[in-house]
């Protein structure tokens, strides 16, 4: 197993981060590392992401939640040869703030090979993260 893993502490009540974390059309607004995402994100919902990382090619991905803790988005290859599952977790802290934590973790037996050929996704999680607190704290 793979992965990447970000984490901020957010000035903004967790409803309001949910609201922007599941708002679809919203993204390009705030991330600038999403040129879009299509569909409506909802439980059992499939939406396409489209990075900046890697503009020509959609990431289709199929959405769960737990509102208003968590939301998981999973998508790979037919089989399970590789999988990516992206997961979005707020918790409330006694303050009014909230802790938001987003980890992507890649598995499979195509994972070593798939591995090699991807960029590295740090400096994306880094941008996002820091999109999402600018935005819920309405800086």
């Amino acid at each position: 197993m793979k992965g990447y893993e970000v984490a901020r502490t957010l000035e903004a009540a967790p409803q309001k981060v949910w609201d922007i974390l599941t708002d679809a059309a919203g993204y390009t607004s705030w991330d600038s590392g999403v040129v879009r995402v299509e569909g409506t994100i909802a439980a059992g919902s499939k939406i396409k992401v489209f990075s900046e990382i890697s503009p020509g090619r959609a990431f289709p991905v199929k959405v769960s939640l737990d509102a208003p803790r968590q939301m998981v988005w999973t998508g790979g290859m037919p089989l399970g040869l590789f999988k990516g599952v992206r997961t979005f977790t707020l918790s409330s802290l006694s303050d009014g703030q909230t802790d938001f934590r987003m980890r992507e973790e890649f598995t499979g037996p195509l994972l070593k090979l798939i591995w090699r050929t991807m960029p590295d996704l740090t400096d994306s999680f880094e941008q996002f993260a820091s999109g999402l607190k600018k935005e819920a704290e309405g800086s």
